[in-house]
């Protein structure tokens, strides 16, 4: 039955959500859709969403109800919802906390109470894998679990669709008593919590509640996920585990830290490849957690989240979380938990492990709004597209599939165009970011540029982006290793010549590499060669983005001929 033509949205019955980008509406039903459902596409006149389980069950967590996502998508579509799709929603939704985890009231340390909706509940997930491997009675009525299986339970119930919703609380951690500074040692400047970031928090913590205390925190590159997490951390009270990923995050983190708070440089130790320090605020990367001598061999520093009383676990860029942290993770689910990332996109497709090991998403703010209130930069982003010459043509036109991409991304003209880029911008703070290091050796070459690189030491490192921030550097060379925690607040072009594949996620990073507020527009420069893979794959990696309000200008750059 028709509701209302003029409407922006059409609902299919496979779940599909398309959404006209030129409607007067589409601001309000790109942000409302974001909250439940997931863009798949993003041509210039439909974006296309898809509404998923994992997607309605963070809707859930974070307060959305059926009734609200009904209601509202009734008033955006042109037509009635389908009938399985209503279907679906209900469903799916109404599953989220029908099993939840309770604290035992004899036992916490050692048993953990599970709790069901209804008998019928109870019934379908007893006949589980899961629950047949897992789940015990305990007297008459109730059932418990092991405490050690609490998060593998929630993994894998998951898995078979029954969301758990974990209101079992937390052991206490060591006390950690601090707070946050008015002004900060590094300028004397005041030092403010911005509103949304004590809302972040707020909706994390939960007043303390078994319910709060875990969960992922999403907000743009230079919004300050790290202030949020600070605000936590004096929340709480208690020694903290701080994972990130990489040495020049550690420092920075460091940095942060002493500057931004009470702690002093004896409480705040550094766990990394080179110096191995546990303090009551400790920072470690990912990589030395992980890193063992052998795929046959244990991890050997996975210790460090057993061998003292934490309090809480911070974890930085959390949809870059290894396998392993995973594990590990699933160990300690009596530890308070916070994920920080700008985008809760993984490339492996394990949003659900963090969902259920981590915590549900529990704030998320689209890039655009903080933009108009001047929290983040604005910026402008552009496709630039450039043909390759009649004799590399040929060349792409023989190779395979991954050969294609190789070539389309190291393709030659690009080098013309990266130099009328930063023409165009003489005077504005650079980077130029890619993923082949030939192509990288090039450029730095012709541009005379430093270039950083994986294997660039971090002290060399370190000195690079200092210069750069003190502007005696306008230009950088720069690899993968500049996708996360560079702390480059006056960068204001980004140039990108090459990436991985269709990555959203580091598509998005790159962006962020600018977003720190300034007094002029970013702007963001994806190079691409015009029909080929790369082409293609640049439209997956640009999904994110799109779906934040960000819209590329596509430019055609046509070589003079020779």
């Amino acid at each position: 039955m028709a509701i209302n033509p003029t409407n922006p949205i059409i609902i299919q019955g496979d779940g599909k959500v398309l959404l006209e980008t030129r409607h007067p509406q589409f601001d309000r039903a790109r942000d409302f859709l974001s909250r439940f459902a997931e863009i798949e596409s993003s041509p210039e006149l439909l974006h296309t969403y898809r509404i998923t389980a994992l997607s309605l069950w963070n809707a859930a967590s974070a307060g959305m109800s059926r009734d609200e996502i009904v209601n509202t998508l009734r008033g955006l579509s042109k037509f009635d919802i389908p009938s399985q799709v209503l279907s679906t929603i209900d469903d799916t939704i109404q599953r989220y906390g029908l099993v939840q985890l309770r604290p035992h009231p004899t036992e916490p340390k050692r048993l953990i109470r599970v709790h069901f909706d209804t008998l019928f509940v109870q019934k379908m997930v007893l006949q589980t894998q899961t629950g047949k491997e897992m789940v015990r009675p305990d007297g008459k009525r109730d059932h418990v679990i092991d405490a050690g299986q609490r998060g593998i339970f929630k993994q894998r119930l998951l898995q078979e669709r029954w969301p758990v919703a974990d209101v079992a609380g937390f052991n206490e951690g060591d006390a950690l008593p601090f707070r946050l500074r008015e002004t900060m040692v590094g300028n004397g400047k005041p030092f403010q919590i911005r509103e949304y970031q004590q809302l972040a928090v707020d909706r994390w913590f939960m007043e303390g509640k078994p319910a709060g205390g875990h969960g992922v925190v999403v907000l743009p590159c230079g919004a300050g996920k790290t202030i949020v997490s600070m605000v936590a951390m004096q929340r709480v009270g208690e020694h903290t585990l701080i994972l990130c990923n990489n040495q020049t995050a550690v420092n920075q983190w460091v940095r942060e830290l002493l500057d931004k708070t009470t702690l002093t440089e004896e409480q705040v130790g550094i766990y990394t490849g080179t110096e191995k320090r546990i303090a009551p605020v400790t920072v470690a990367t990912y990589q030395v957690l992980t890193y063992r001598r052998s795929k046959d061999k244990d991890y050997e520093h996975l210790h460090l989240f057993r061998d003292h009383n934490w309090g809480l676990l911070i974890y930085d860029e959390v949809h870059l979380l290894p396998a392993p942290v995973f594990g590990a993770t699933a160990e300690l689910q009596g530890c308070r938990r916070l994920g920080v990332t700008a985008t809760l996109i993984r490339e492996d497709g394990r949003e659900g492990d963090v969902f259920s090991l981590v915590g549900p998403k529990r704030f998320d703010l689209p890039w655009q709004v903080l933009e108009k209130q001047g929290f983040v930069a604005e910026a402008e982003c552009y496709e630039v597209r450039v043909p390759l010459m009649p004799r590399d043509r040929e060349r792409y036109e023989r190779a395979d599939e991954n050969e294609k991409f190789r070539l389309a991304s190291e393709n030659p003209v690009k080098l013309d165009v990266v130099q009328a880029l930063v023409d165009r911008h003489p005077d504005e703070p650079t980077l130029i970011i890619g993923t082949y290091l030939q192509q990288l050796k090039r450029l730095s070459k012709e541009l005379d540029a430093p270039l950083i690189t994986g294997e660039t030491p971090h002290r060399e490192r370190d000195r690079l982006f200092l210069k750069f921030r003190r502007g005696e550097i306008r230009r950088l060379v720069v690899s993968k290793v500049a996708n996360f925690a560079i702390d480059l607040p006056d960068a204001s072009v980004a140039i990108q010549v090459s990436g991985s594949f269709g990555s959203r996620q580091e598509e998005a990073q790159r962006l962020g590499r600018i977003l720190r507020p300034k007094e002029h527009r970013a702007h963001f420069f994806s190079v691409v060669t015009s029909d080929s893979k790369e082409q293609e794959f640049a439209m997956k990696r640009q999904l994110f983005l799109t779906e934040q309000g960000y819209r590329y200008t596509i430019e055609e750059h046509r070589p003079a001929a020779k």
